[in-house]
């Protein structure tokens, strides 16, 4: 029987496991495009790293030893370090693999209209919540990198990113379910209730939702910017 503290690697590892073996595939090989794709995850992997440690610091989040190997960059399980790296690939390979099976661009009359609700509600939202640190931080970075993308970049890709996304949130929730605490005893990754809204998609915080989102748009921004570079 596994051990429990393999838990959260084992999270990573088959995360990144499917999207990595089907890089290959003929057809569409994505393993064509890692030159593109290297910047795209190691530098917000950095930033939020460093948004972690600070919160984990702060409290705000910490983890529970019972799932988690014991290895730490600072105050950081290697395992969360990992996350910032293997679920992001995941992320910006089913991204791709959706422009590939899906040639309409289903959203494009529609991205403003949804680029303009986000950033209205994860500005009020995170004004409103100045006093949470993970609300607070999370939402006003999120509307703040999405008035970036939308009016500064022009980011033609944010329709394709919305219909993608919606595709995300099935992994997303299965594991994120498990590391906030689905089908285990207790959470990989527990939350200082104080710095939440407190409301909960089954065990998932509601700012996490928002908290990936942002990840993922600074992946797949730096990863088409990267295709349009060369």
């Amino acid at each position: 029987m596994l051990k429990s503290n393999y838990l959260y690697l084992l999270l990573d590892f088959i995360s990144v496991l499917f999207p990595l073996a089907f890089s290959f595939y003929p057809k569409a090989n994505f393993s064509k495009k890692w030159k593109y794709l290297w910047k795209a995850l190691f530098i917000p992997a950095t930033i939020f790293i460093v948004w972690d440690m600070a919160f984990t610091k702060m409290g705000v989040w910490g983890f529970n030893p019972k799932y988690i190997l014991g290895i730490y960059i600072y105050n950081l399980p290697i395992e969360e370090a990992l996350f910032f790296i293997c679920i992001p690939y995941a992320w910006v390979f089913l991204y791709e693999a959706l422009n590939h099976l899906v040639k309409k661009d289903f959203l494009a009359s529609l991205a403003s209209s949804i680029t303009i609700m986000l950033v209205m509600l994860l500005l009020t939202l995170g004004v409103m919540n100045l006093q949470r640190w993970y609300t607070g931080v999370t939402f006003l970075a999120n509307a703040l990198f999405l008035l970036m993308l939308q009016w500064k970049r022009k980011a033609i890709f944010l329709s394709r990113f919305y219909f993608a996304f919606f595709f995300v949130l099935i992994p997303f929730f299965m594991v994120n379910g498990i590391l906030t605490g689905s089908f285990i005893d207790e959470p990989v990754v527990w939350y200082n209730a104080s710095e939440i809204l407190g409301l909960r998609m089954g065990t998932i915080p509601f700012e996490d939702i928002f908290y990936g989102m942002l990840l993922l748009l600074m992946n797949v921004s730096l990863f088409e910017r990267q295709q349009r570079v060369e």
